[in-house]
């Protein structure tokens, strides 16, 4: 055998210096996108409290407000979960609409779960409820493409509005939990509104006991939500 090539057909057989470079740069890609993943599997799920005054904390502070009360009872139930506040004070359905977009891109991460509360002020105003509907479909056909658990907060209209607008207007929020299959949380405000003790001096914002009333009738579907989200498999809810 002629040691001097096989030699020679082994060096040549060798990769040259570029591939080589270029195996490890692959390498390392595969392993930052690993350490990456990692790293996203490790973050705790994010929740996106998506709302008006309501969801805010109008004129509460920051630790009394709807997210910060709702993130607090889900860490003391075991789920540590993060609770992001994206509620702006006197936001109708029309401008939540419009300022989702740099909403979504300014989170740290997509959210796992998200919970619209809009459509208040839409009511107060005197609003139709079709264009309200359009908004909130939009909104949630947006969370839903972006992988987020939806919960929809459903709000009650004012007396004063008459019973054609509220039959309107409160038909809005189950008819659309049906079209996209998400969960609906009926009455925002449910044990809260109409209750002086609950409320602020304005009668119709809940002050931090109120919110705390809120948080512990929303909480058990904010957790089914998160396990579902945690579970992809896991069939949506009907």
């Amino acid at each position: 055998m002629d040691i001097g090539a096989e030699g020679s057909s082994r060096r040549t057989a060798l990769p040259p210096y570029g591939s080589r470079r270029g195996f490890l740069k692959a390498g390392l890609g595969l392993l930052l996108s690993a350490g990456a993943a990692r790293a996203a599997s490790l973050r705790p799920p994010l929740v996106l409290a998506y709302g008006d005054s309501l969801t805010a904390g109008y004129q509460l502070p920051p630790a009394a407000s709807f997210p910060a009360q709702l993130e607090a009872a889900l860490r003391r139930s075991g789920v540590g979960a993060t609770v992001h506040n994206a509620g702006v004070s006197g936001d109708t359905s029309a401008q939540g609409r419009a300022r989702l977009a740099w909403v979504l891109k300014a989170l740290p991460a997509p959210p796992s779960v998200a919970i619209v509360a809009l459509g208040a002020n839409d009511m107060l105003r005197g609003q139709p409820p079709a264009p309200m509907k359009a908004n909130l479909d939009a909104i949630i056909t947006t969370l839903k493409a972006r992988g987020a658990r939806v919960i929809l907060a459903g709000m009650r209209a004012a007396p004063n509005l008459g019973r054609a607008y509220a039959r309107e207007y409160e038909a809005v929020f189950p008819e659309l939990a049906r079209q996209h299959g998400i969960r609906l949380y009926p009455f925002f405000l449910e044990g809260v509104a109409a209750n002086p003790r609950l409320l602020l001096t304005d009668g119709m914002h809940p002050n931090a006991q109120g919110v705390a009333v809120m948080v512990k009738g929303i909480l058990p579907l904010v957790r089914s939500a998160l396990a579902e989200a945690a579970s992809p498999r896991a069939a949506r809810p009907a």
